[in-house]
């Protein structure tokens, strides 16, 4: 990951903590690359959609203007577009400029996708001729090489445009040279695995709040909810061999210099036990001094439903 800027403030004429930096937005269609272009506009980036690949080594070379970032914006309709010969000129150009670059991939699981063109009516640019569901299935394969060698990738699948926003800010901005931001976040396996989770960790064996009548409404955020899954006899040794493992690996991610870090965690809803170790992981981590945050997917997916979707 490219050396990050030191943070700043925000908004129009002022120095973005983006200020310096160059990210290229690409990812699947349908998962939201204008709706990020248009954050980053609001971060304080320059942003260019769509620009001919072969215009890009150009307008990079003269880097971002004074104070600003510059997000340029990328996708299969982009002319001369080709995934491989893409990947490998932005390696040309890392190599040969001293502006830092950042590939950026937005991943969403098909089926979301198929409902996203669904609604809006538009026409998926590889499903033409075909329908959706190969489209879809054919532009991941298309894609496969950005995404691998992506150094951030952000899954839009269950956020809607205000969460998207603030998903996007927190993976961008902040993050100290050398130390990895952690995100810890929480989700039912219902629902799919977050696709950019870097670890999964599974806690459907903890008994269940939902069981219980007095409990089922509330989350792992209620103390009473807490208190009930942490006295499962198993709880605190999982919880400490956990730690343990995270005391190892964190230092480790950090020297190889990985600046982002998901910690997933799944039980069947989303709402009780992976919520409660969720919050329980964040203070841990926060307390040896690391930039940590926590999010509820599904949670945050319930309340924020009607805002719509990136």
């Amino acid at each position: 990951m490219s050396e990050q800027m030191k943070p700043g403030t925000t908004g129009a004429g002022a120095k973005s903590s983006l200020a310096g930096r160059v990210l290229v937005v690409t990812g699947l269609s349908g998962a939201g690359r204008s709706t990020a272009l248009k954050a980053l506009e609001d971060m304080n980036c320059e942003a260019v959609d769509n620009l001919p690949i072969r215009l890009m080594p150009t307008l990079i070379q003269q880097g971002p203007a004074a104070g600003r970032g510059l997000a340029i914006g990328v996708d299969v309709r982009t002319r001369d577009f080709a995934a491989e010969a893409f990947a490998q000129e932005i390696e040309a150009l890392r190599a040969s400029v001293s502006t830092p670059i950042e590939l950026v991939f937005l991943d969403c699981a098909n089926d979301v996708i198929a409902r996203r063109y669904t609604e809006t009516r538009r026409v998926h640019p590889m499903a033409s001729d075909r329908p959706l569901a190969d489209g879809i299935a054919a532009e991941r394969r298309l894609l496969s090489p950005l995404r691998d060698g992506a150094d951030i990738v952000i899954d839009t699948s269950h956020t809607n445009i205000h969460e998207f926003g603030r998903l996007l800010r927190d993976r961008l901005v902040g993050v100290p040279v050398g130390e990895a931001n952690v995100l810890v976040t929480s989700f039912s396996y219902r629902n799919g695995v977050p696709r950019d989770a870097d670890l999964v960790i599974d806690v459907r064996f903890l008994r269940n709040p939902h069981y219980d009548p007095a409990l089922r409404s509330g989350t792992g955020r209620d103390a009473d909810v807490g208190a009930y899954i942490a006295a499962d006899p198993d709880f605190d040794t999982f919880f400490e061999r956990l730690t343990d493992l995270l005391a190892l690996l964190l230092p480790r991610f950090n020297e190889e210099g990985k600046s982002y870090l998901t910690i997933a965690i799944g039980c069947t809803g989303g709402q009780h036990r992976s919520v409660y170790v969720a919050e329980k992981l964040r203070d841990w981590i926060a307390a040896r001094a690391t930039k940590v945050d926590v999010r509820h997917r599904e949670l945050s997916f319930d309340t924020e439903r009607a805002g719509g979707t990136p």
